[in-house]
């Protein structure tokens, strides 16, 4: 067989091989690392170095991640005055609300209390007090924050970049947010790659941890599971309650009109893919003003991720339950601001919370490494709290529009073909 032959025939063999998603992928690692660590016992702590390594790259995009995603963001936000008020005075309250529903159902129930799991030994812990932990957060250097994982520190310079970019006149705007697009697209593409690697971390991780403590922390992450589910809901019934007081919009009438959104928000955990879907949705099948529905949908959507954010907050939270360690009011507080800015940095991309949680532990001075463990459920839950971060966005479109119902919705004839 000739040299091309044989290529052609190994591409239709590659072609023919299923394709198994992300989480099915986990889920084998899951069970390899369980057998393996059980056999190996002790030994298997060395298969935790790719672990180690897969998350400190991920914890090296993280700031990029960020910075450009918020330049981008406030580069992009073309709304004034009132409007723009009352839209980020929504967003924040909302974020607020789930992270501290998410840190009261942590605290509540401690599911990761009592698991008596091993900490890495290069863990240190240091009292700060409030002052110096806000002193802390200020950058004395551009560079610093990004060596440091500082996410505020990062927030701050994207800030100031951003605002001066839309100071310089329309060309420089244009020119910068082609970069900054661009920029985040090769981010995305070198997350995609870190992505992939994901099951090795989860096999690694999860063979060190059972070699080295058992089954004690899988019991604590079922009760994880749980927890936050029961914070989702209640982030959910919020909501419901806000659209019921707040807008003219019936609450069963937004979930039947916008059922298509959620379903796609919860099958591609994106909630960028599904907001065209959304937007359409707020304003043909609801009957939204077409600006409540685009500030809330559209730019909205690139600050707006509560279920990302409760998240987060609750991981930070069940990891130190996990490893011994009480969290302060002052490093819980440090989690709180931490979690609404690594929030807005998750880009609306699949997997993407992940690596925004590594600078929300690295603020509390929390073992990174543990985030592998929470990979082995975060496939599911990533689809949930995608789902919620939907249903928020959709609650300040129904906020913004008011109490007052605007003309009759468009009949069907009027939509937009596929």
């Amino acid at each position: 067989m000739s040299h091309e032959s044989t290529e052609r025939a190994a591409k239709s063999s590659a072609a023919k091989l299923p394709y198994f998603p992300l989480y099915l992928r986990i889920l084998v690692a899951l069970v390899l690392g369980c057998l393996v660590g059980v056999a190996l016992g002790a030994r298997a702590h060395w298969l935790e170095l790719p672990a180690r390594l897969i998350l400190r790259c991920l914890a090296a995009v993280a700031p990029v991640l960020i910075l450009l995603a918020i330049i981008r963001s406030i580069i992009r936000a073309n709304i004034r005055g009132r409007v723009a008020g009352r839209l980020l005075g929504l967003l924040l309250v909302n974020t607020l609300v789930a992270i501290g529903v998410g840190l009261l159902v942590a605290n509540a129930l401690g599911p990761g209390a009592g698991s008596a799991v091993a900490v890495p030994a290069s863990r240190t812990t240091l009292p700060i007090g409030i002052v110096d932990q806000v002193l802390s957060q200020i950058p004395d250097s551009l560079l610093r924050p990004f060596v440091d994982n500082n996410v505020i520190g990062v927030v701050l310079i994207a800030a100031a970049f951003g605002f001066a970019v839309r100071q310089l006149g329309e060309d420089a705007r244009r020119f910068t947010e082609t970069f900054t697009s661009v920029a985040l697209d090769a981010t995305g593409v070198v997350l995609s790659w870190l992505i992939a690697l994901v099951p090795l971390a989860v096999f690694g991780k999860v063979a060190g941890v059972v070699g080295v403590s058992g089954f004690a922390a899988f019991a604590a992450l079922g009760r994880f599971l749980g927890a936050v589910l029961l914070a989702l809901l209640l982030q959910a019934s919020y909501y419901i309650a806000r659209i019921r007081l707040g807008s003219w919009v019936s609450p069963l009438r937004l979930l039947r009109e916008t059922r298509d959104a959620l379903v796609m928000a919860f099958s591609t955990a994106s909630s960028t893919i599904t907001m065209p879907v959304t937007y359409e949705r707020l304003v043909h099948g609801v009957g939204l003003r077409a600006e409540s529905a685009s500030l809330g949908a559209l730019v909205g959507s690139n600050f707006n991720n509560d279920g990302t954010a409760l998240y987060e907050a609750m991981a930070a939270l069940f990891v130190a339950q996990l490893t011994g360690h009480h969290l302060s009011l002052v490093e819980q507080l440090t989690v709180v601001v931490t979690s609404v800015i690594a929030s807005v940095g998750a880009a609306g991309i699949p997997e993407a919370g992940l690596v925004t949680m590594t600078l929300v532990f690295t603020a509390v001075h929390l073992p990174t490494e543990y985030i592998a463990v929470l990979l082995t459920v975060d496939w599911f839950l990533d689809r949930c709290r995608t789902t919620i971060n939907v249903l928020g966005d959709m609650t300040v479109s129904c906020l913004l529009d008011g109490r007052v119902a605007s003309t009759p919705r468009p009949s069907e004839s009027t939509l937009p073909s596929a």
